[in-house]
């Protein structure tokens, strides 16, 4: 179980189930191609496990869970969660001249003229003018992609977690390396014979002061040490589940319980 104040989650699972509870009274079961956007806000507790229904084999997880700041405005709004189903998820294919393919999913945010489902109306990505975006491509074996431009004054990074040999605008780019890329021209991607994945991350700075201790991101040294003052005299509101590490029934699918109580089921398969 771990607590936050100050910022959001954003979990992209790729394989794999997380089961969800938190300190609001929500809970859920996600994955497989879901995201999840937490909103701490003011504090939240959560836990996150995996629930390891196949008992003959394995039980594999991939995630990544990205952190985004909130506005001073925003820090203290109530913690909100929201998800992001797979089957909802903005998703196409761009094939080069050679006939090879890059697979687009938009997670957050504007891309290439298609957009994302909205963000949580607290969140710094929820004003367009922020071109706050969360893009994962998938290039087949020597598929070229080129990005298109954004706008001046915001930051893109890439990052480049699967493949062997792929080349930023000719360049050799390392896997399990970032790098930080100009928003307002195009860069092409030439990929080499395996699959390759990318994560593009982009968004307008917040400008405004950063503290960061441990599971906190506030503007201040004072707001860091209130936030630990009021966790531990409150606990963020305590915690309503029988257990810190909760764990699903296992025979639930992919469902979110949000904290007004509010029920949404996935029917599908896992």
């Amino acid at each position: 179980m771990v607590k936050h104040r100050g910022f959001e989650t954003i979990t992209v699972v790729q394989k794999g189930l997380v089961d969800h509870a938190d300190s609001t009274g929500a809970a859920g079961r996600y994955g497989n191609g879901d995201v999840q956007w937490m909103t701490a806000g003011k504090g939240v507790q959560h836990s996150e496990m995996f629930p390891l229904l196949n008992e003959d084999g394995d039980n594999p997880a991939e995630l990544f869970q990205i952190w985004l700041n909130l506005p001073r405005k925003s820090k203290m709004v109530q913690p909100h969660f929201k998800m992001f189903w797979n089957e909802d998820i903005p998703r196409y294919t761009k094939s080069d001249e050679k006939n090879n393919l890059t697979h687009i999913e938009i997670l957050v945010g504007h891309f290439d003229g298609k957009k994302a489902q909205d963000s949580p109306p607290d969140s710094w990505a929820a004003n367009a003018e922020n071109h706050v975006a969360v893009i994962n491509l998938q290039l087949d074996p020597n598929a070229t992609f080129t990005i298109p431009p954004a706008i001046q004054g915001i930051h893109r990074t890439l990052y480049f977690y699967k493949g062997d040999d792929l080349r930023i605008d000719g360049e050799a780019f390392p896997e399990y390396h970032g790098a930080a890329v100009d928003p307002d021209v195009e860069i092409t991607l030439q990929n080499g014979s395996e699959t390759s994945k990318v994560l593009i991350l982009q968004g307008r700075p917040i400008n405004e002061p950063v503290v960061q201790h441990g599971p906190f991101v506030m503007n201040s040294k004072l707001e860091i040490y209130e936030a630990f003052e009021e966790y531990q005299r409150t606990q963020f509101g305590g915690w309503p589940w029988p257990k810190y590490d909760m764990v699903h029934d296992p025979n639930a699918g992919r469902f979110a319980l949000h904290a007004d109580g509010t029920v949404d089921v996935k029917t599908s398969g896992f």
